[in-house]
């Protein structure tokens, strides 16, 4: 193995672990587990390429939980929102 692969290897191992575990859930799971937290924070992002869709990204006992649909969930008004110029999840 060359040393740029070598390189290129760790790095994608760096960004792994810097980003923790996302979950990946349904809109419906996600307005479930929203219910649980007491003071939630819910990064949202509403993105267009072709059609629209709304991205929502939440933390719960460790882990952070992502989901992606073309409606809007509606969300409590308990619910603190942070406007993202863009979520991006790693596949």
């Amino acid at each position: 193995m060359s040393a740029e692969a070598g390189a290129a290897i760790a790095a994608i191992a760096n960004a792994i672990k810097a980003s923790g575990v996302v979950v990946r859930v349904r809109p419906e799971d996600f307005a479930n587990i929203l219910r649980r937290i007491d003071k939630p924070l819910v990064i949202y992002h509403k993105g267009s390429f072709f059609t629209t869709k709304h991205h929502y990204l939440i933390s719960y006992k460790g882990f952070a939980f992502y989901t992606k649909t073309s409606e809007q969930i509606d969300l409590p008004r308990s619910v603190e929102v942070i406007i993202a110029e863009k979520i991006w999840i790693p596949s």
